[in-house]
């Protein structure tokens, strides 16, 4: 991925990045040894296919996590940090779902050089399976 220069005044409201990753068993594994979390319905099939899902499911903070790198996209450079993230977790993403997160700006906070950000992930179907708001600190050293 490669950050590019744009500085605060560059930017607008509807500035947007994209990010598309495919769900894969790796990702989830990988995830719940970072992450510490083993919940069944993550890495048993058996337990997960007696849950309401059917199956094992993605961490949400999995899926969440590639919100940040939307965010990053979108600050480019110099530098910038995530201040705050609202999430809403709406449906399960499955092992094999393809995720595309979108970052895009809906509000520049001039004074504080902070953009306001409406956030989402949807699946391979369009479905929303994520939604919230991120606030971006813009040139930050």
């Amino acid at each position: 991925m490669l950050y590019e220069i744009k500085p605060f005044e560059a930017f607008k409201v509807g500035d947007r990045a994209t990010f598309t990753k495919t769900i894969g068993e790796a990702d989830i594994l990988l995830f719940a040894a970072i992450s510490g979390d083993n919940y069944s319905v993550h890495v048993d099939e058996e337990y997960a296919k007696t849950t309401r899902f059917g199956g094992r499911i993605a961490h949400g903070m999995l899926t969440a996590s590639m919100l940040s790198a939307t965010n990053g996209m979108l600050l480019q450079q110099p530098g910038g940090i995530s201040v705050a993230q609202t999430l809403r977790f709406l449906k399960p993403v499955y092992p094999g779902d393809t995720i595309t997160a979108r970052s895009e700006v809906v509000e520049i906070l001039v004074e504080k050089r902070r953009l306001r950000c409406r956030t989402w992930c949807t699946n391979q179907r369009g479905e929303i399976v994520i939604e919230g708001e991120a606030i971006e600190q813009k040139d930050v050293h």
